[in-house]
């Protein structure tokens, strides 16, 4: 697998998938910034740290992870966003290769990144 050296921020509520999907993709050779919510992604995005894609869980505590994605298009431009979910429906706008149904494997988070991020170059 080539990645170019991508920092990946995930935004995962649940501590443990959060540090085992950050594991992963550090693993195959990507760096990852972590948030546990809306509000630290949020505060991680306004910083200047590049930030190449995001993991994002559409169930959060404090902001849903549709705004937020509307938030990093407005921020960042049109970076890829991994959309973890378990619904069954599409997600607007979103290749279905950047979509993630619960239950989640970590390779399944690595497969899609590296998958968006070829598409998106």
């Amino acid at each position: 697998m080539t990645v170019r050296n991508e920092t990946i921020l995930i935004i995962e509520e649940d501590d443990d998938l959060r540090r085992l999907l950050s594991l992963a993709l550090r693993m195959a050779g990507l760096p990852t910034r972590e948030a546990r919510d809306g509000l630290e992604a949020m505060a991680i995005l306004e910083q200047l740290f590049p930030i190449d894609a995001v993991v994002l869980n559409v169930v959060l505590p404090d902001i849903d992870g549709l705004s937020i994605r509307q938030e990093i298009t407005a921020r960042r431009g049109n970076i890829p966003v991994i959309v973890i979910t378990d619904s069954p429906e599409p997600i607007p706008n979103l290749h279905p290769s950047c979509v993630v149904r619960k239950p989640v494997e970590p390779n399944d988070i690595v497969t899609a990144v590296v998958k968006c991020l070829r598409e998106s170059v």
